[in-house]
């Protein structure tokens, strides 16, 4: 592997490898055990690498009141008319599941790991043997946290949303100084959904540059645009929320993927991993074949010995055997120098 790339698991990360796909289940399970055994089957049979929970509780997260800073009153929230705490008791994967999901994610061959959002669950998650962890956006500013998860020497994803250019550096310098040396960022717009004009992907690269890691999306747009474009871009990881179906309800469903929508992700990031390439000109070996088919110099006219060339005994056609077209005006008024038929490749053995 080059430099900045590493193993979750036994996927390798970078750019050099296809991109590694996260659904991220979040509280699309709504509550129920099944239900979110049955994201998992659907995430395996779409192709993803892996599927991320989120490990907290109502207690965790926040306090139970009903008012003020407590209470989402924004007209454009989806969760408006809500209390965080009972947004988040009714989000929350109960922590008892965590072990019987990751169960199926690695029966199925996926990878499984979570967002704790307090170093209680980071304890928990250690215990289940996670392969890495990610740190949500509006969490990329808890440096206890950040320092608590780095010193499991375990991978981290940070998703980036909100967070200023000193803020990373900030989390960046508190994770690799608590013991990370694997690191990626996620570009992440946390707007819910987020609009494709509001995404940014172009910060990709030069975050890239400056935090000297690997980057990747947390998406939050609907489609499958703005992660095939960021993969150009060099994302290397993209993660996406996912349910079975948005009809079914649920804190998150209204802009996660559904199972058609994720194998489509899957598929065109991983195309567009493959176009990228490298700077080359020239056919490529699969074109060698279709260089016959460019045009070239042919006689169009059975000619007999000392006849000379015109515009009606030779034209520029398929295929392209014979002298390129740039030499039609230079060979005009040449005399073959015996008898040649209709269909014969122009050449300067001819004359």
């Amino acid at each position: 592997m080059t430099q900045n790339e590493f193993l979750i698991g036994n996927r390798k990360i970078g750019v050099t490898h296809k991109p590694f796909i996260i659904a991220e289940m979040s509280g699309n399970h709504n509550q129920s055990l099944e239900r979110a055994l049955q994201i998992v089957e659907a995430a395996a049979e779409a192709g993803v690498d892996a599927v991320k929970l989120q490990t907290y509780t109502a207690e965790t997260m926040t306090i139970d009141v009903s008012e003020g800073e407590f209470f989402i009153s924004d007209e454009n929230s989806l969760w408006k008319g809500q209390s965080l705490y009972n947004l988040y008791q009714e989000a929350y994967t109960p922590w008892e599941w965590h072990e019987p999901i990751f169960n199926r994610c690695k029966e199925l061959g996926l990878l499984a790991f979570s967002s704790p959002f307090d170093a209680s669950a980071v304890d928990f998650l250690e215990r289940l043997d996670v392969p890495c962890y990610k740190i949500a956006s509006f969490e990329n500013i808890d440096i206890p946290l950040i320092r608590k998860v780095a010193s499991t020497g375990k991978p981290i994803i940070i998703s980036t949303g909100m967070a200023s250019i000193s803020e990373l550096d900030e989390a960046v310098r508190a994770a690799r100084d608590a013991g990370c040396e694997n690191l990626i960022l996620l570009k992440c717009t946390s707007t819910y959904p987020a609009s494709p004009e509001n995404t940014n992907i172009a910060t990709l690269p030069h975050m890239k540059e400056l935090f000297k890691c690997q980057v990747g999306l947390s998406d939050h747009t609907m489609g499958v645009g703005v992660a095939v474009a960021s993969v150009v871009l060099g994302a290397s990881i993209i993660e996406k929320h996912f349910t079975l179906s948005r009809e079914d309800g649920g804190v998150d469903s209204a802009f996660s993927m559904e199972p058609k929508e994720m194998a489509q992700l899957v598929v065109e990031t991983e195309r567009a991993w493959q176009s990228i390439g490298a700077v080359k000109y020239g056919p490529t070996i699969a074109e060698k074949p279709s260089i016959l088919h460019r045009r070239s110099l042919y006689i169009v006219k059975d000619l007999q010995e000392g006849e000379v060339l015109t515009p009606e005994n030779v034209r520029a056609i398929r295929p392209g055997l014979g002298l390129l077209p740039k030499y039609l005006d230079k060979v005009m008024g040449k005399k073959v120098k015996s008898d040649t038929k209709k269909g014969t490749p122009v050449s300067w053995e001819l004359f």
